[in-house]
């Protein structure tokens, strides 16, 4: 060996110093939470596991979904749209020119009961093709001048509703502009009235916090531009249900948004006539206006998709759980023996 070659104890590259984990290592410290090596589940899924979850599903979806497809089949629901029929046929033409005219704009539409209605039958209006949801209308509305009167001229994003002349527009907003003023009256084949509560079809967490006791409309639809409906200014806003139901903007471009409740029976075979006031234009953007009498169950109103999609779920839960069993009996596959696995053999190691 040359008598020059550098040795070990020299601080080459074989010396102890080189080997030493240097002091500014950004290595972390051992620990098992950092090498993720504390103890954890780990089932092996055996084919008898993954065919008994399967059967065990499908025994439960099955049952839910049939329960929740007669719930709703037992709910009774009048869908009628009026949009063409409520406009005179000369005028059909020019639907938005009628709708923006000042031409009566009453429509009588008769309605008959399919099967027996108990109430309370709940009163809605649907409109199709409405985007509530767009960016631009949802944030047109000031949730702190609908709460105080201090903050009336909180105008926030509401332009261009926001003001007539220096005024403030309370409400101000889009979505106040827009209200929904189609109305319906409803009577009896035998000509008497069917009264609709319109009480009590708001939450009632936006009546007393979102909208003021002492909050009440000024300068509402008195610009050159008028929307929706009118509202009453000697009420203030959390009395008026018609306006705190619209403001809770939906998130489908079809909806439905409740009107009132009926609190009489309605018995199968019953005519009701309905005087129905045309006033919304919902022909500038091609929209639907729809008039629905609903009952409920305890599931809620007439939805066959939670059904459905329990039935789907369990039955292809059961479909594949007979296609394990039999591909298991026609052709099975011996498993490997599980003390080979690595944290069998080495349950506490590194």
């Amino acid at each position: 060996m040359n008598s020059n070659t550098p040795s070990s104890s020299a601080g080459g590259p074989g010396s102890a110093d080189a080997t030493a984990p240097r002091r500014n290592s950004k290595r972390p410290k051992y620990s098992r939470f950092t090498q993720q090596e504390l103890p954890a589940c780990k089932p092996i899924l055996t084919p008898k596991w993954v065919i008994s979850t399967f059967l065990l599903v499908s025994f439960i979806f099955i049952p839910i979904g049939i329960v929740s497809l007669f719930a709703s089949r037992d709910v009774v629901e009048i869908v009628h749209g009026y949009e063409t029929e409520c406009i005179p046929s000369g005028s059909r033409n020019d639907k938005v020119g009628f709708i923006q005219s000042d031409q009566d704009k009453t429509c009588i539409r008769t309605l008959t009961v399919p099967k027996d209605m108990s109430q309370p039958i709940y009163v809605y209006y649907q409109l199709d093709n409405f985007y509530q949801n767009h960016r631009r209308y949802v944030r047109s509305r000031s949730d702190q001048q609908l709460r105080s009167p201090e903050n009336a001229r909180e105008t926030g994003s509401c332009s261009p509703e926001d003001t007539v002349g220096d005024t403030a527009i309370v409400p101000c907003g889009l979505i106040a502009w827009s209200l929904f003023n189609d109305t319906y009256h409803f009577t009896s084949n035998n000509g008497g009235q069917i009264p609709i509560n319109k009480r009590g079809i708001s939450w009632q967490s936006d009546r007393e916090r979102k909208f003021g006791r002492n909050v009440y409309p000024s300068n509402f639809q008195n610009g050159t531009l008028i929307g929706g409906a009118r509202l009453n200014e000697s009420i203030p806003l959390s009395e008026q249900e018609d306006l705190i139901v619209w403001m809770r903007t939906a998130a489908l471009p079809t909806f439905r948004k409740l009107y009132g409740k009926i609190e009489v029976n309605l018995r199968q075979g019953d005519v009701i006539n309905v005087t129905l006031q045309n006033n919304y234009n919902t022909y500038s953007f091609n929209g639907r206006k729809k008039l629905v009498l609903s009952t409920t169950s305890w599931l809620g109103g007439k939805n066959d998709f939670v059904g459905i999609a329990y039935l789907t779920v369990g039955g292809l839960c059961f479909f594949l759980a007979i296609v394990f069993v039999l591909i298991y009996l026609i052709k099975p596959r011996q498993l490997g023996d599980p003390s080979y696995l690595s944290w069998n053999r080495n349950p506490g190691g590194h």
